[in-house]
């Protein structure tokens, strides 16, 4: 009976755009339908029929709808199958919601949150949103958290709404470098921009983003030169904010630099972080630094690494003059590994100690750690404030499967040891 003229008692007119044809293109097509197999299983339809004010005409034109979507949705109904593909499962769960088919709005559902990636997500959100369908809302967040990069440059994120960019941007579980997330919300100005005839510069896509935008990026976590070399281009920004962000890069002490300032707890690092001490203290005279000392520190692992880099504790807004040594022992002697040198300023660091001030540093390439071999860290800092220091530390710590073993060394002549100093965390790969 389905699509069946054979005892029809009604049909429904609706439209069909052929592939690539345009929208004054559409012309008609009829559906042949049955009223009783129709209303048996839609309360909606038992209503136009057999209700009070029930259709007397047997010619119904549904202008809402297209006539694959509409023949999917009889479909369902006649025989509890449905075709359903991504051109049209949106429209056949806005009629099954429409004429309350819950079972064929299961259907759609579990169809998108089988096919939902990170391409189209912001293609299914909003109706997701719009449909009340909360478990797949919660799953379209979920793709969103964990893939952000690729969903933030997606087809789908011009077409959202503001609100919607509202709620990307003040979502503190992204996984995304706060410039690619920057560039993304540039571009959707761009484009909001070109739709509405205007010229974008800067204030037409400030007035476009709105403050809450704007605001929740949080530019203090960019480097200053990405902010130099993206940001300032795109004028989005006033001159005071500019001129703060570039204070607050330059560790310039108490400027208020009017973004958030905390990394986004979705973002995953590219490395893994052992952390020795069980907790990092912060005191008023803090850990003294001065020419001539050292802090240093032993260690070994049990399987090889590689090491990027290494993590040192500071004081909110300094700088400090850091040169850092890796020796190897060979043959009972201590031969130079690696070394690195520079200026490195002290940001909020977090971690599994909790919040502190610190800063890494990372070597120009990995540094081939061997197993069972004995390495020594050296960290001269000649220049900058007491800063805050490690406690409680492990003589043997196990991170992602890898055992770090500590010792102490004796060339430590600033107070770093096993137990308390400075090299609160080793920044690794495994090999």
């Amino acid at each position: 009976m389905f699509n069946n003229d054979l005892f029809s008692d009604v049909k429904f007119v609706v439209r069909r755009r052929p592939n690539g044809e345009s929208e004054s293109k559409r012309r008609k097509q009829v559906i042949p339908a049955h009223k009783f197999v129709l209303s048996i299983s839609s309360p909606v339809f038992e209503a136009m029929f057999y209700g009070e004010l029930a259709e007397t005409t047997d010619s119904i034109e549904l202008p809402d709808c297209e006539y694959d979507s509409l023949l999917e949705l009889f479909r369902y109904i006649y025989s509890d199958e449905v075709i359903l593909s991504g051109s049209n499962v949106m429209e056949v769960l806005y009629l099954a919601k429409k004429y309350m088919v819950p079972s064929l709005v299961d259907k759609c559902a579990e169809y998108l949150q089988d096919n939902l990636d990170a391409t189209n997500v912001f293609n299914i959100l909003p109706q997701a949103q719009n449909f009340d369908e909360q478990n797949l809302v919660d799953q379209c967040w979920e793709v969103i958290d964990n893939e952000t990069e690729e969903a933030v440059k997606s087809e789908g994120l011009p077409t959202i709404e503001r609100s919607l960019l509202e709620a990307v941007i003040e979502r503190h579980t992204l996984n995304i470098q706060e410039i690619e997330l920057f560039k993304a919300v540039n571009s959707w100005a761009t484009k909001k921009c070109e739709e509405q005839g205007l010229s974008a510069d800067g204030s037409e896509k400030r007035r476009i983003l709105g403050e809450r935008i704007v605001k929740g990026i949080r530019f203090p976590l960019m480097t200053e030169h990405e902010f130099a070399s993206v940001v300032l281009d795109c004028k989005i920004l006033t001159q005071d904010e500019a001129f703060n962000l570039f204070k607050y890069f330059n560790s310039v002490p108490d400027t208020p630099v009017g973004f958030p300032e905390t990394k986004r707890a979705g973002l995953k690092e590219l490395f893994e972080r052992c952390c020795r001490f069980g907790c990092v203290v912060h005191t008023n005279s803090g850990y003294p630094y001065s020419p001539g000392k050292k802090d240093c520190l032993i260690f070994t692992v049990d399987k090889d690494i590689s090491l990027l880099g290494v993590t040192l504790c500071g004081s909110k807004n300094c700088k400090y003059s850091v040169a850092i040594q890796i020796k190897l022992n060979y043959n009972y002697s201590w031969i130079d590994h690696c070394n690195k040198a520079g200026k490195f300023s002290s940001v909020c660091i977090k971690s599994d100690l909790g919040s502190y001030y610190g800063f890494n540093v990372f070597f120009d390439s990995p540094v081939d750690i061997k197993k069972d071999v004995r390495y020594r860290l050296v960290a001269a800092i000649s220049d900058g404030a007491n800063s805050c220091f490690g406690q409680n530390g492990q003589y043997s710590v196990v991170c992602s499967g890898v055992r770090f073993h500590f010792l102490n060394s004796v060339e430590s002549s600033n107070g770093t040891k096993v137990e308390r100093g400075q090299f609160p965390g080793f920044l690794f790969t495994i090999k």
